[in-house]
């Protein structure tokens, strides 16, 4: 999806009477978010798929869809003049659910060491905190950084391959090695842009504390 600048703490209520920029829409139900939406349902599907009746076959194809699909929904927004706050959140939504629902299918069933799980999710913790934290200082959702779309796509490009490589013992010779490549250029791609996100929400704290008599916003 696009990105925006983050909004000052200070800025005040919205201003609905102001004309909205260029492209963007306050509509629900837009192209671009039954996309969003689409691959949201793909989740459970997948999840079902592989640990229920162990259909691997199906659930490579899903979690295929799902990953190459994560840019189609920003492509189209911007292509339509469509872009809208739900997108901006639908998004980045799908992606980090297609994440953390991959990673506990495949520790379940020994696809990924759990090591690997467990240095995904603390990036995820970390990021949640900070989340908070910004909350505290008034900031809604930062914007979606290239560096962590880019990251997504890896590990979502990564995640069936390796799926593919476990379900398919003749394709494990090659599709292994690619696969674990991906995984781990995503993984430090993905802590890479969590640092930047670090990075940025410490320039608009001190931003915050560095005005004089302010007071934060609950």
């Amino acid at each position: 999806m696009s990105r925006r600048p983050a909004s000052a703490p200070d800025a005040g209520p919205p201003d609905h009477t102001a004309v909205r920029p260029a492209g963007r829409t306050r509509a629900i139900l837009t192209l671009p978010n039954l996309i969003s939406l689409l691959r949201l349902i793909g989740v459970p599907l997948f999840l079902y798929l592989f640990l229920v009746p162990r259909a691997d076959a199906v659930a490579v194809a899903v979690l295929a869809v799902g990953g190459s699909t994560d840019w189609v929904d920003g492509y189209v927004a911007r292509r339509l003049g469509q872009v809208s706050r739900l997108g901006e959140l639908l998004d980045p939504l799908a992606d980090r659910l297609y994440i953390l629902a991959t990673l506990l299918a495949f520790t379940l069933r020994d696809v990924v060491p759990w090591q690997f799980t467990v240095a995904l999710l603390a990036r995820e913790l970390l990021l949640g905190v900070r989340l908070l934290v910004l909350r505290g200082y008034g900031f809604g959702p930062p914007p979606v950084h290239y560096l962590g779309k880019t990251a997504t796509f890896v590990l979502l490009t990564a995640f069936p391959v390796l799926l593919l490589a476990a379900a398919v013992p003749g394709a494990a010779a090659v599709a292994g090695p690619i696969g674990w490549g991906l995984a781990w250029w995503g993984l430090v791609l993905y802590w890479a842009s969590g640092v930047l996100y670090l990075v940025e929400a410490a320039r608009l704290i001190r931003m915050v504390r560095q005005r004089p008599g302010r007071e934060l916003r609950a």
